[in-house]
């Protein structure tokens, strides 16, 4: 038959693993959903970018001119000159 603090110390380590077993599971759990929360607030900032995106795709004008000339005076058009628009600009306030 085992001694009084043979089982004493048994059921101690019983205790103990279980106590850290639940700890343990606890933070893995909670690690987990804070994964999964990043991950969730990452892919709606995508979603709101390719938003934003696709708004200023369609409200932007297709091209932005000058009424007489014909001028591109947005910067970021590709056929936008920059040499013709200052000259344009010289020209109008001399």
């Amino acid at each position: 038959m085992a001694s009084q603090g043979v089982n004493v110390l048994r059921y101690s380590a019983l205790v103990a693993g279980l106590v850290y077993g639940v700890y343990h599971q606890s933070s893995l759990n909670s690690q987990a959903k804070r994964t999964e929360i990043e991950h969730e607030y990452t892919r709606k900032e995508r979603l709101i970018e390719q938003a934003k995106a696709e708004w200023r795709k369609k409200t932007q004008p297709q091209e932005t001119k000058t009424q007489a000339s014909g001028l591109i005076t947005d910067p970021e058009n590709p056929k936008f000159d920059l040499e013709a628009f200052l000259q344009a600009k010289a020209v109008e306030n001399p």
